[in-house]
């Protein structure tokens, strides 16, 4: 190892927290210094109640002071309560002084309660993230960041809403990636995406029991999103002309669930806001789809209309013992080049089984089978069965269908298996059945006799 020059050496240490690389100073006095030279800092301490608080700070001032004017590549840093402000500014300011390229921010309102605005100054940043949960306050003076390419920020809040939000966007004239998780509608009540060059796009919002007034996607070269909120009152433009792959999940507040699920033919229902036919209209010429549990009741009650999706070759369902499949048949009976169909779990509240006679589906996928049932109670994966016994004697195309059932005993996955065979109708004559365990790593093929 000696006999590497620096440079080999502190690419090798990069791959390493800054604090194990920091061990490696023992070895010599060639080695002393060295672990401080390495173009990738990393730096984590969660509480300042541990014993080493105080030498954390201390260990970074140090590794920082070491540096000099040496470029940083990447810095990372989590910690967590108790640190104060004036430990971790003079850190950010330094490396964002030092051309840093990468910044990764683990830090929570706590910690910083305001976020240092030269975050979102830097001609250098190609990519920044800034979390997790409670995380700190933003106020833009200015957004300047004209090499980001990736941008990831984790409950991190806007005080000027959707204005600061805006701001940021036009500062980040090659951004292709966002992330927005944990969005708060405090501050905001609309929500505006608007960018040429973004390429994916992931706007998850908090749970909380207000509908955002208007949410538009103006981003025409998107090929992923993943959008996650309460209905929308309204969404005036949906520009996702390059979109390929979709996850879905838009949910009703909590007083629109109990209205639509325990309301008598007798009450008087209060009007639901929001329309979802807009935004399944803006998404329909996406191949892979996402459904949320959420989102099949939401289609349920607020969709008056369902697009027809001619290039939706992949679709997931997520399923849940609470939310009906009456938007199920609409949905398959408007998927004419729809391959392959995932179900996440198949337990559902009682509805019709989905008309599936004429179902392009040539592979259907089961995950999650058994995970609703108890261990004394096998009502539930009777009704499983059930609807894989439906599928069956429906889907006239299908070729393969394969059941996950994550059992620990072999018995179990033996015994579903015969359950399988013994099924008395199988539609297509081309369909092979398996049956799958990762657990156990196991897989069975059965002989299907018609």
């Amino acid at each position: 190892m000696d006999d590497l020059p620096d440079n080999l050496l502190c690419h090798i240490l990069s791959n390493l927290s800054t604090k194990e690389a920091a061990l490696t100073s023992v070895l010599s006095k060639r080695w002393r210094y060295l672990f401080a030279l390495v173009p990738n800092l990393y730096f984590e301490s969660f509480s300042s109640q541990h014993p080493d608080h105080t030498s954390f700070i201390d260990f970074v001032d140090r590794v920082l002071r070491l540096r000099g004017k040496d470029r940083v590549n990447k810095f990372s840093l989590k910690c967590g309560d108790g640190f104060e402000d004036e430990d971790v500014y003079p850190w950010i300011s330094n490396v964002l002084r030092h051309g840093v390229s990468d910044l990764s921010l683990h830090v929570s309102s706590s910690l910083v309660y305001w976020l240092p605005s030269k975050v979102f100054v830097s001609k250098t940043l190609f990519r920044l993230m800034i979390g997790p949960e409670d995380g700190p306050k933003v106020k833009l003076r200015n957004a300047c960041l004209p090499r980001l390419k990736t941008l990831s920020l984790d409950s991190v809040v806007f005080v000027e809403g959707e204005v600061g939000f805006a701001k940021l966007l036009c500062g980040c004239p090659v951004l292709e990636e966002l992330s927005l998780c944990n969005l708060e509608w405090d501050y905001w009540g609309s929500c505006y995406v608007a960018s040429k060059i973004l390429k994916r796009l992931t706007l998850c919002c908090a749970h909380c029991d207000d509908n955002p007034k208007s949410v538009s996607f103006d981003t025409p070269n998107v090929v992923y999103l993943k959008y996650s909120d309460n209905i929308a009152q309204k969404y005036p433009k949906l520009n996702f002309d390059s979109l390929v792959e979709a996850s879905i999940d838009i949910r009703l507040t909590n007083d629109q669930k109990s209205n639509v699920r325990y309301v008598s033919d007798d009450d008087e229902e209060r009007e639901m806001v929001g329309n979802a036919t807009e935004l399944v209209m803006g998404i329909c010429n996406v191949k892979t789809l996402y459904l949320s549990y959420d989102t099949l009741e939401t289609l349920n009650f607020r969709c008056e209309a369902m697009p027809v999706f001619n290039y939706l070759n992949h679709l997931t369902i997520e399923s849940n013992p609470e939310v009906g499949w009456e938007s199920l048949p609409e949905l398959l009976k408007n998927c004419p080049n729809l391959e392959t169909l995932v179900f996440q779990g198949l337990i559902h509240k009682a509805t019709s089984s989905p008309s599936l006679t004429h179902c392009p589906v040539k592979f259907l996928k089961i995950l999650k089978f058994g995970e609703a049932c108890d261990d004394d109670d096998h009502v539930d994966m009777a009704m499983e069965m059930e609807m894989i016994n439906h599928f069956l004697q429906k889907m006239l195309n299908l070729e393969q269908l394969i059941v996950y059932y994550n059992t620990l005993i072999e018995d179990d996955l033996v015994e579903v298996s015969s359950q399988l065979q013994m099924l008395p109708v199988v539609a297509s004559s081309k369909c092979k059945i398996q049956v799958i365990s990762d657990s156990l790593g196991l897989s069975i093929t059965l002989p299907i006799s018609l």
